[in-house]
């Protein structure tokens, strides 16, 4: 009794004042044993939770802090969020396999991308060519790149569909995974020289193959190489790439052109978008177990077919129909 009444520093307090949390100065006599635990009644408790008194101090967001001991642990927001429209899932990255160029992982276990390009409004209702976008994604839907366009405005009016280009394609933290360039070439079926070629590189400033056109006096035909240059598969599309209410199929076969390995499809997108705008849709199927680089290329082949083919204002309106 006599340790229990002896004045400790800090307690000194007015009669009848009961502090909702002891000093930090008390210590508490010789076999104390901590505190009694929270009663059922105790002020500022609603449901189990305890709300914060008027001076409590809140933690900063990404404070890590668990808590006092018995109570849940909050999930803090994570601030990294997906470039891009919201409301389309990202695919989970997968563990990325050997000698895989960083951010083509999630390449190597789908055999199938589609790519949605976004409609421009200023486009639409003057004619002003922007920069283009696109959203390139799995089988399921989800969201596996972003690609954007980066052209001065100048070169975009100017050349048109012609005109060189750089593709930044992104992933979900924003980091530019692939980059594409196109250069300048000559667009006349009748010249055999200086044709259309793309450039693919993952990680940018690292070639990991091309796209080159072969001069054919019907057919559009494209051969796909490695980063030495190396011929590795062929693209012949039809005759006539401007059908009506139907896709256009532009095949990738070996290089005997005997075997038909996969296929990049220019989607009808129906009557309105086609004659309107020049937003497509194209899918690409490839094998499976496909060298993640040779998928890269067959997405930057997709980009210099529709750049080729259906992103001038006379294809569009041959689409559909108006001619």
């Amino acid at each position: 009794d006599a340790q229990m009444n002896a004045p400790h520093p800090g307690t000194n307090f007015p009669a009848g004042y009961h502090p909702q949390y002891p000093p930090a100065a008390f210590q508490g006599p010789p076999g104390h044993t901590g505190y009694p635990g929270l009663q059922a009644a105790y002020p500022g408790m609603l449901a189990g939770y305890p709300v914060p008194q008027a001076d409590y101090s809140v933690p900063p967001p990404g404070c890590s802090s668990a808590g006092p001991v018995g109570f849940p642990v909050q999930h803090q927001p994570v601030y990294n969020q997906p470039v891009g429209p919201a409301g389309v899932p990202w695919m989970p990255a997968p563990p990325p396999p050997s000698d895989c160029p960083p951010g083509l992982e999630y390449l190597s276990q789908i055999d199938q991308i589609l790519i949605h390009q976004q409609v421009e409004l200023l486009e639409v209702l003057i004619g002003f060519e922007t920069n283009n976008k696109y959203e390139i994604k799995n089988s399921l839907g989800q969201r596996i790149y972003f690609a954007v366009e980066d052209t001065d405005c100048c070169t975009r009016n100017c050349c048109g569909a012609n005109r060189p280009f750089t593709m930044r394609i992104l992933d979900l933290m924003g980091r530019e995974v692939i980059t594409l360039e196109r250069p300048l070439r000559c667009t006349s079926c009748c010249c055999p020289c200086c044709l259309q070629e793309i450039e693919i590189y993952a990680p940018p400033g690292v070639p990991v193959g091309y796209v080159i056109q072969n001069w054919h006096p019907c057919l559009p035909k494209l051969t796909i190489q490695n980063e030495r240059r190396e011929d590795v598969l062929k693209i012949i599309g039809p005759c006539l790439v401007c059908g009506c209410c139907a896709d256009v199929d532009f095949e990738i076969k070996s290089l005997d052109e005997e075997n038909v390995v996969g296929k990049i499809s220019k989607q009808w997108t129906g009557f309105v978008r086609e004659a309107f705008t020049d937003a497509d849709n194209f899918g690409i199927q490839f094998p499976l177990d496909l060298d993640v680089k040779m998928k890269a290329v067959m997405l930057g082949a997709c980009f210099l077919i529709d750049f080729m083919f259906f992103e001038s204002t006379g294809a569009k309106e041959q689409r559909a129909g108006v001619w």
